[in-house]
């Protein structure tokens, strides 16, 4: 059944010059849903082809100096403990614009779709539906190992634990850095460059506006998706073999494996919010890109602040 209705989209969107949409989108233009139409989704793919040309090809996405450089693994001491730091700052001042989002969402799915990352984020593990994985969830020994702590389900019914705290999962690396918790995480800690990312995030993801909060937020999940956090990965586990450390590294290994599964929804986020509401298809790139010249200062800042600690320890 499947494979007919794929080969009947795929010849309705060939007859209709709207190859590239996906399945989902395909499907409501070809049954006539509300809001959809040949002429809008002509006009989406070709909206589409603005943001992959003005947005997606922004220098935070494909040209990413600190963390090609981080990948490497040739860190010392004092870089990854800078690193951790501005990275625990940026992690819970996220909460807020989080919280914000959830706030200022315009429906109660989105209100709830926002509430899931929030009550994620502090400590409410996912129900998998996987059944390995729920047999695991309240087992206080899997809560920091990420094969064994979904990335996918819902909080609903979920397990709060406060050790499941991603901010607590960052704490465990800090103290392998002999680094305390009020030494970690709070605004004090932030340089400049970080604080800036912390309060665009909360001008821009966080907006009252939903439009501009869409924005900011499709230009998030691209950049989270572009690859930094397998980065991130692959340069701790390459200082832990090179050091003999044994950083814990759940955090950055769980979210890697989390932005991998979104990568492929984000068209059909962006879909969804195109065919249900009117865009002004400059203010969305412009407030991506606003949002993403934010996550940038960020790695600039980091990228400074690694070579004046250049001098191994």
């Amino acid at each position: 059944m499947a494979k007919v209705v794929d080969a009947h989209l795929h010849e309705f969107a060939t007859r209709h010059q709207v190859e590239g949409l996906s399945p989902t989108s395909l499907h409501a233009l070809s049954q006539g849903k509300s809001g959809y139409s040949v002429d809008k989704a002509q006009r989406f793919l070709a909206f589409r082809k603005r943001i992959d040309k003005e947005l997606l090809r922004h220098a935070v996405i494909v040209d990413n100096h600190y963390c090609r450089w981080f990948e490497n693994g040739e860190l010392n001491k004092e870089q990854v403990r800078a690193f951790v730091v501005q990275f625990s700052v940026f992690s819970n001042l996220f909460l807020i614009a989080q919280l914000q989002k959830t706030i200022n969402a315009d429906s109660l799915e989105g209100m709830r779709a926002s509430k899931e990352i929030l009550a994620n984020e502090i400590g409410v593990i996912f129900r998998s539906p996987k059944p390995a994985l729920q047999a695991s969830s309240g087992n206080l020994d899997h809560e920091g190992d990420p094969e064994l702590v979904s990335t996918e389900g819902t909080v609903e019914n979920g397990t709060f634990r406060f050790r499941a705290a991603h901010f607590e999962w960052l704490l465990r690396i800090a103290e392998k850095l002999d680094l305390g918790f009020n030494d970690v995480g709070k605004r004090r800690h932030g340089s400049k460059s970080t604080l800036f990312f912390c309060d665009e995030l909360v001008r821009l993801y966080g907006n009252e506006d939903y439009l501009i909060s869409q924005a900011a937020s499709f230009a998030v999940e691209n950049w989270a998706a572009a690859g930094f956090w397998d980065q991130l990965v692959n340069g701790l586990s390459r200082y832990n073999e090179r050091t003999g450390s044994q950083l814990p590294l759940a955090f950055f290994i769980w979210h890697a494996r989390l932005e991998a599964q979104h990568a492929a929804h984000t068209q059909e986020e962006l879909e969804e919010l195109y065919f249900s509401r009117d865009i002004n298809e400059g203010d969305f790139i412009g407030y991506g890109n606003e949002m993403l010249n934010g996550v940038a200062a960020f790695w600039d800042g980091l990228e400074m602040q690694r070579k004046q600690l250049i001098i191994a320890t």
